[in-house]
Order: C-alpha cells, then sequence, then structure tokens
C-alpha cells in the first residue's frame, strides 16, 4: 500500500478587532508567535507542513454589508459573487483550510466587523477546524460561546470546544490596551500571558488534529 502524499495546510490568524486605537494586532501577533515557535519545535508528522496567514479585518476594509443579491449558502463559487470585494475574501478564505480567531469581547458579544466578515460567505467556512481565542477585563468568554455558535452552528464549521480566554490583568492594563499602548507580549517569559502560551498550544493540537480530518 502507498503512502499517503504529503499535505500543505494553510490556517488564517484573524484579527477582529477594526477599533483605532486597538491592542487586537499586538494580541494576534502573540497567538502567531506562540504557534510558530510550537511548530518549530513539535514539527506536524511528516506526511503534512503547516503554515499561517495572517489576516487582519482592519486591513481589508470590508463594507459593513455585502450588498450582495445572492444567499451566501446558495453560492458555490467566488465568481458568482456580484462585487469584486466579496470575491476577494470568498477566495481567500477558499483557499485556507483552517482558522484561529483572535478577538475581543464588546458589551458580551461578538464584534460587528466579524460577524459582518462571517455573514459575507458560507461554503468557503463549512467544514473547516477553527479555534477561539479571545480578550478582555474577564476573558472574553461570552463573546466566545456565542462566536462558537455561529461557526459551529451558522456556517457549519468544525470548532473546538475548549476556548482561550485571555484576560487583563487589572484596569491599568485594560486602560493601555484601549489605548493601543505596548502591552510588552513579546517580552518573552516576563510578559503578562507567558503563562497563557501552554493552554493555546493545547487547544491549538486539537485543531491541528482535525486538519485534513
Amino acid at each position: 500500500m502507498s503512502e499517503a502524499s504529503p499535505k500543505h495546510f494553510k490556517v488564517g490568524i484573524i484579527t477582529a478587532s477594526q477599533r483605532q486605537p486597538r491592542c487586537g494586532d499586538q494580541i494576534a501577533t502573540f497567538v502567531l508567535s506562540t504557534l510558530t515557535s510550537h511548530l518549530t519545535t513539535h514539527p506536524p508528522a511528516s506526511t503534512h507542513s503547516i503554515s499561517f496567514q495572517p489576516l487582519d479585518l482592519l486591513l481589508l476594509s470590508l463594507p459593513l454589508s455585502s450588498c450582495e443579491p445572492g444567499i451566501p449558502s446558495q453560492i458555490h463559487s467566488p465568481s458568482d459573487y456580484t462585487h469584486p470585494h466579496t470575491q476577494t475574501w470568498s477566495r481567500t478564505i477558499s483557499a485556507l483550510d483552517g482558522f484561529v480567531f483572535v478577538t475581543p469581547q464588546y458589551n458580551w458579544g461578538i464584534p460587528a466587523g466579524l460577524k459582518n466578515a462571517i455573514d459575507y460567505l458560507y461554503h468557503e467556512w463549512k467544514g473547516k477546524p477553527a479555534m477561539i481565542v479571545s480578550y478582555g477585563g474577564h476573558g472574553g468568554g461570552k463573546c466566545a460561546e456565542a462566536l462558537k455558535v455561529v461557526l459551529g452552528g451558522g456556517v457549519g464549521m468544525r470548532v473546538v470546544e475548549e476556548t482561550v480566554g485571555l484576560a487583563f490583568p487589572d484596569r491599568g492594563v485594560l486602560g493601555k490596551a484601549a489605548g493601543g499602548g505596548d502591552l510588552g507580549l513579546d517580552m518573552g517569559e516576563e510578559s503578562m500571558w507567558a503563562g497563557e502560551r501552554g493552554r493555546i498550544v493545547r487547544v491549538w493540537k486539537e485543531m491541528e488534529g482535525m486538519l485534513g480530518a
């Protein structure tokens, strides 16, 4: 029996915050650095490889409404969308095999820009694995639970049950984060969330097992 052909998986790291100023880009970089470091020291099985693609919703500038005449669940090809920005977004998501959502919690819920970006599409998300990293004063757990419902029930993704909630340790740090100040997340073991790297990796390992499954 011949061995399985090696496969390369591309995973999107989605920065959900579109506020300015913001800290979401720092947190997404922290998550990406954690996962990249893990894969360097614990490479995946020889039958496959993994790379990450950052996706920053602020830079994508998707209109709040897609203005598409069709229902996403009834559209199966990027060329079937009407607007160029939707076609581009469709191709971007179609080319990826899984997703890490890095999101703040706003008023106990999902940021409007993230929900909007998800709602543009359907089949491009369907069946793909996802994990959620939320953050906020208490870790963003309510957003994470709501997002699990949207991703798993709404667009049919395979969502890792355990989520990662990164909580700001005090109001001083929360204020700095809201103002876009440097959170020092690149300080290695001295950073405030150094102890959360293990949890990020644990949830990632479950998602990694879903890739190609």
